[in-house]
Formats: structure tokens, C-alpha cells, sequence
């Protein structure tokens, strides 16, 4: 599947909603799980800002790779971030979309605190 990396450096990227378990099967409740590495997937939705414009992303992300202090508003730093392009087909209706895809979501703000005491 053709994966695009997505440039962070010249965006703004805060936390919309805070990370969720991401669900596989909505009737059973299964947790999404990671194909390679079996490590349990959750989803973070993020401002976007760039080039004037803002976007809310939904990025799917290891559990591992998610800060544990993300709540809205928090400035994040979005580490490996890539967009697949996706299209299905479901009772005869065509779907198709953007799915977006990160190593991790890392809050901003302790690496600022940090680097004060310094």
C-alpha cells in the first residue's frame, strides 16, 4: 500500500480530542492491534495548522508511542506521520479516504519544561 510522508516542521499541531482505543469491530468491542508488531492501537485527533489553513486529523498510532498527558490543547509533537490513501467497496457504495498514520504523539509541553531547567 503507497504510504506519503507528511512534513510537520512548519505546522502547528495541537490535540483535538485525547487518544482512544482504537476498535477493530464495533459489535464485539476487539481492539485494533497492530499487524507487525502486535502492539495495541489507539487514535489521536489533532489540529493541523499549516500554510494558513487547519485540518482535524484522526492519526492512528501505537499505544506506546502516546504520551500520557494529552488532553485538548496540548502542542504535540507528530513523529513518523504518513497518509495511505484508502478505497473500499460496501453494499455497492464506493468509499474512499485519507488515513493518516504516526510512530507517536508526544506532548510539547514537558520537553519545554525541561528545557527551562536546564
Amino acid at each position: 500500500m503507497r504510504t506519503i510522508p507528511v512534513d510537520t516542521s512548519a505546522a502547528s499541531v495541537m490535540v483535538a480530542l485525547p487518544p482512544q482505543p482504537k476498535v477493530k469491530d464495533r459489535r464485539t468491542g476487539e481492539r485494533a492491534m497492530d499487524a507487525e508488531t502486535g502492539a495495541a492501537l489507539s487514535t489521536v485527533d489533532v489540529m493541523f495548522a499549516a500554510n494558513g489553513e487547519v485540518e482535524i486529523l484522526t492519526v492512528t498510532v501505537p499505544e506506546t508511542g502516546v504520551s500520557a498527558d494529552l488532553v485538548m490543547g496540548t502542542p504535540v509533537a507528530v513523529t513518523g506521520l504518513v497518509a495511505r490513501p484508502w478505497e473500499n467497496e460496501f453494499n455497492g457504495q464506493r468509499r474512499h479516504g485519507i488515513a493518516f498514520r504516526a510512530v507517536a504523539v508526544t506532548s510539547l509541553v514537558a520537553s519545554a519544561s525541561t528545557t527551562k531547567a536546564a
